[in-house]
């Protein structure tokens, strides 16, 4: 993936919101930060950019954007439930925002099993008027290429909305 990539994508993600007047709140646990960081690095970003969460650990992600425990404990961090109540969370502790989109996932190099590898990563975005989507990515590479590679396809995921 080209390195001016993301910025290209961050760019129309601005303008796809300036545009539908829309504002956007990202959860982010394996991203670190990075959507939030690739938005905000660009000018204007502060007009449709309210904030992020980074939400590393399973407290947090339940004392930050209310993620129920049982979900964790039943699904696990990394899953498609999980990201979903990120997203909810984040739209019901960001009052302005009017899309959430988190990601959690494994960027490696350890902590993956056989049935989440490194480079599973799941994704959500949510909307004021419920979850618009939600998806499970496997990607191939060292934790760089991971988590680049996340920030893309959540870029992406706004952009599709």
């Amino acid at each position: 993936m080209p390195d001016n990539d993301l910025p290209v994508l961050a760019q129309k993600v601005l303008e796809t919101l300036r545009q539908s007047g829309r504002r956007l709140v990202t959860v982010e646990s394996c991203t670190g930060g990075l959507i939030s960081a690739t938005l905000s690095d660009l000018p204007g970003s502060s007009e449709v950019l309210e904030g992020s969460f980074v939400t590393y650990s399973n407290d947090l992600k339940t004392s930050a954007v209310g993620v129920p425990e049982t979900i964790l404990r039943l699904f696990g961090a990394v899953s498609l439930q999980t990201a979903e109540a990120m997203a909810r969370g984040g739209l019901s502790h960001a009052l302005n925002a009017d899309l959430a989109l988190s990601v959690t996932g494994i960027a490696g190099p350890g902590g993956g099993t056989i049935s989440k590898p490194v480079g599973t990563v799941c994704f959500a975005l949510a909307s004021r008027s419920g979850l618009a989507i939600s998806v499970q990515k496997h990607f191939m590479g060292d934790r760089q290429t991971v988590r680049r590679l996340s920030v893309r396809e959540a870029l992406l995921m706004v952009l599709e909305s």
